[in-house]
């Protein structure tokens, strides 16, 4: 088959690869139709995320049609269309059992690695390094899915790719981050990053209640999209965010703030040149320049909601700030399993069309040239959907 292939920064080439078999009695093997690249596959690209080997196989936003299956796997029959989360759950351990699907404690085979840096194992995720599994993602023809009688959600018959394909991580995931922000009535949500899941997460915003949704970045397709989902916005290169949220807030702050970026922020302070001098030269893993300025904006007794990723170690993190104001923080990976099928009903009733946010449709093996014009924000790109 073909497959998206990492070769090292800045490289991925589709090269032909072996099919993928059944290794377990809970698997399934799916015959992609639709496919994504994610930011969270940028962070690999740029050579951020540590123990990616030549050769491995990356994405975790795909779909397909079951073409064979284990023997365990009795709720499923070739030809079903199913999504797939991101984050690989076993279904029965002590995290899975209480929703935590992206804490599982049995799908990275050897977890030594991750143990060691973070004290406890997360869940294994597709195509996304080997201390997170070493599994082969799904940017490509094929994809072996561990533990599909827990993982698969079948897609009703009229549903297309398009309205489903991000049932696998970028809605959930915006979804996730503003409920985390335990919106009440009357409420202001700040929202760091206008990409996929920040436009996810500004539209769930609204869903669960709030009153008003304040978007910042720097890019005007983001901005201009974010303005469509309704949300004020900020050009954080043209005005300070910290002070123009103060004044839109009358000096109070935002009830949430959520940092939709993650370990590649930008920024146009002295403390954003800091972190991408120091992060070059590896003597610091992330760059938390909007993490910094979500501490610092949110109100006092706030909530901050952090679905951006990091990998590592920030430099500089104000927690005199954090305690000071008595914020509560939510983070982590997305529980998938536990909003597949409640963010499912919303697209059958029509609170949400996902197809909103695809700029781009690319073949499979245009992945090399989509990763380039996604990295580089060209041709006003927000989200690229990849058909093998």
């Amino acid at each position: 088959m073909k497959a998206v292939c990492w070769h090292g920064k800045n490289d991925v080439r589709v090269e032909n690869v072996p099919d993928p078999s059944i290794l377990n009695p809970r698997d399934a093997i799916l015959k992609i139709t639709s496919t994504a690249i994610c930011g969270s596959d940028l962070h690999l690209y740029d050579g951020y995320i540590p123990t990616m080997q030549k050769g491995d196989i990356l994405g975790h936003e795909f779909m397909g049609e079951v073409v064979d299956k284990g023997s365990e796997v009795k709720n499923l029959k070739k030809g079903d269309l199913v999504v797939i989360p991101f984050t690989i759950a076993c279904g029965h351990c002590f995290f899975c059992n209480r929703d935590l699907w992206s804490l599982c404690d049995n799908s990275i085979p050897d977890g030594k690695i991750v143990e060691k840096a973070y004290g406890h194992t997360p869940s294994g995720l597709f195509g996304y390094s080997h201390m997170l599994g070493g599994y082969a993602g799904g940017q490509a023809q094929y994809v072996r899915v561990p533990f599909a009688d827990t993982a698969a959600l079948k897609i009703p018959d009229g549903m297309t790719d398009k309205q489903v394909l991000f049932l696998t991580d970028i809605f959930p995931t915006g979804y996730q981050a503003a409920e985390y922000c335990n919106i009440q009535p009357g409420d202001t949500v700040a929202i760091w990053g206008c990409g996929p899941v920040g436009q996810f997460a500004i539209r769930s915003a609204y869903m669960l209640g709030a009153e008003r949704v304040i978007a910042i970045d720097r890019v005007p397709e983001r901005l201009a999209m974010a303005r469509e989902g309704k949300a004020e916005t900020i050009n954080y290169e043209e005005i300070d965010a910290g002070e123009a949220l103060k004044e839109m807030t009358g000096g109070i702050g935002p009830d949430s703030c959520i940092d939709a970026v993650g370990l590649e922020a930008h920024g146009t302070g002295l403390d954003a040149f800091y972190d991408k001098a120091k992060q070059s030269l590896r003597l610091e893993t992330d760059r938390p320049t909007a993490l910094r300025q979500a501490i610092v904006a949110c109100r006092k007794g706030g909530t901050l909601s952090i679905p951006g990723v990091y990998g590592g170690f920030v430099d500089k993190f104000p927690l005199g700030a954090l305690f000071s104001k008595g914020l509560t923080v939510k983070t982590g990976q997305t529980h998938v399993h536990k909003y597949l099928k409640p963010l499912l009903e919303r697209i059958q009733n029509g609170d949400i069309d996902p197809t909103f946010v695809i700029t781009h449709e690319m073949s499979l093996e245009e992945a090399p040239q989509g990763y380039e014009i996604f990295k580089h924000k060209r041709d006003n790109c927000i989200k690229i959907v990849l058909n093998p």
